[in-house]
């Protein structure tokens, strides 16, 4: 009796322990056979085209404080509803309205060609000798989805942030995640770029997506463990369901008979 318990029931399991020590952890790790040292490829941080609907803080410095405060007077009156940020907002045709110089035409430039742009136009009617312009994003974002412990969205005050701190960020990728196949969805010249970046190499940290821009979303597949695993929960629920209505019956019928 007892030979016929070990056979059923202590050999399955050590086999299945057996099983599941065989898993090849490597795909649960991060930059597999990468070796100490130093890497001479400098990865660029990518810079932001202003878009429509952009914030922007644009301040403007010089040594005449009377005369520049009228440029930096919407910078602290302007607030956003709901109590957000003050700045400057892109509207949709791409300009924003500029105290003295007018409508400036905004989208589709970086930040340094705006600050050339406003310091050319101060000096070109005189406003201000030798000012100094200054611009940030109020609204660099990134969002984290998938297979993450707390897809988020994230506001980013330093305008950089990488891949890997995007995700620590976000609570690290769970057990399930793909971490050879992580999207980045980035808008580019109003069309949507996706690229799929392997984590399990270190091609990532030469990557000209190793920084994300602003309003990149990055998604996290689930592996195959993990859809197997929601398939067989949305299975056995049902059918656990089905077995304790139908003991509730049959116990039912024994204490009334």
């Amino acid at each position: 009796m007892q030979l016929t318990f070990l056979r059923r029931v202590c050999v399955p399991v050590m086999v299945l322990v057996f099983l599941a020590s065989c898993v090849d952890t490597r795909k649960a790790t991060y930059f597999n056979g990468v070796n100490t040292g130093t890497i001479n490829e400098k990865t660029p941080v990518p810079e932001s085209i202003i878009r429509p609907n952009d914030l922007l803080s644009i301040t403007v410095s010089s040594l005449n404080p009377e005369a520049t405060a009228v440029f930096n007077a919407p910078n602290n009156a302007i607030n956003q509803p709901g109590g957000g940020a003050s700045g400057y907002l892109v509207n949709a045709d791409g300009t924003i309205q500029f105290p003295l110089l007018g409508s400036i035409q905004t989208a589709g430039l970086t930040k340094e060609q705006l600050k050339d742009k406003i310091r050319k136009s101060i000096v070109d009617r005189q406003e201000l000798k030798d000012p100094i312009v200054s611009i940030r994003y109020l609204n660099f974002r990134v969002t984290v989805l998938g297979e993450v412990r707390n897809p988020t969205v994230l506001t980013i005050p330093n305008e950089k942030i990488s891949l890997l701190e995007a995700i620590g960020l976000a609570g690290d990728l769970t057990i399930y995640a793909k971490r050879d196949n992580v999207l980045i969805i980035r808008e580019e010249n109003g069309l949507k770029n996706i690229q799929r970046i392997n984590l399990n190499s270190n091609e990532l940290l030469t990557s000209p997506y190793y920084y994300l821009k602003s309003d990149d979303v990055v998604y996290v597949e689930p592996n195959k463990s993990r859809v197997a695993s929601a398939n067989s929960n949305s299975q056995w629920v049902p059918i656990a369901l089905s077995m304790l209505s139908f003991g509730v019956i049959v116990v039912d019928r024994l204490v009334n008979n």
